[in-house]
């Protein structure tokens, strides 16, 4: 562990986003910063998702809220932010894509998996929840969370849920996690460029399939 590393890249880029924020709020991201100053001594996180959750955290300030990161908000359950602004309050989880290796041949159905599970577990604890990540990759988003929970069919609802507990039983998704689970916003982040662009779930599904649809090689 290298503490000294942690605080000079962590400042580097508040520095950086110092830019797009205004002196009021820049305090309100320093205060993340030092969040997870703390939490790295703790070995809790690393300099690659913090600097991720740095970003989110500044559009999010930016915008009118304050933030916490790894803020639990179940006994089972710790989100990447949590922001608050008046009455409304709005979750951020992060989604590198990342693959464990017992998983290297199943990767789209875990990756989905794991994307319902989230959507499931974390939207019943804020008004607004919303996935992140790095502009490199793309996330699959389940095409049931772009239907109004009341439009949503039971053997859908059903079929989703049974691909959820075949990854995560401990504890199992409920059917109901599942019905009214919402998803309001997915953030692409340019790590380079110092910003998180806000895209509407559907929004998001059409440019990734005219991306893949663009990179089919017909031979």
């Amino acid at each position: 562990m290298n503490v000294e590393k942690f605080q000079n890249d962590v400042y580097e880029v508040t520095g950086r986003l110092s830019s797009t924020l205004s002196e009021n709020d820049m305090p309100k991201l320093n205060y993340v910063r030092q969040q997870l100053i703390e939490m790295y001594k703790k070995n809790l996180v690393k300099i690659n998702h913090s600097v991720l959750e740095l970003i989110c955290a500044a559009n999010l300030i930016a915008n009118g809220y304050t933030v916490e990161v790894e803020k639990k908000v179940s006994d089972i359950l710790v989100c990447d932010l949590f922001a608050k602004k008046g009455d409304g309050d709005t979750i951020i989880e992060i989604e590198t894509g990342f693959t464990p290796p017992d998983h290297a041949m199943d990767t789209v159905d875990y990756s989905t998996a794991r994307i319902m599970s989230k959507i499931a577990r974390y939207s019943q604890f804020c008004s607004k929840f919303s996935l992140a990540t790095p502009v490199l990759g793309i996330i699959p988003i389940p095409k049931i969370f772009l239907i109004p929970p009341n439009a949503r069919k039971k053997d859908d609802v059903k079929r989703a849920q049974d691909l959820c507990n075949l990854y995560y039983k401990n504890p199992p998704v409920n059917y109901d996690d599942i019905l009214n689970a919402r998803l309001h916003s997915i953030y692409l982040i340019n790590v380079d460029k110092n910003f998180a662009k806000a895209l509407d779930p559907q929004g998001y599904v059409d440019l990734t399939e005219s991306l893949l649809h663009r990179s089919e090689v017909n031979y």
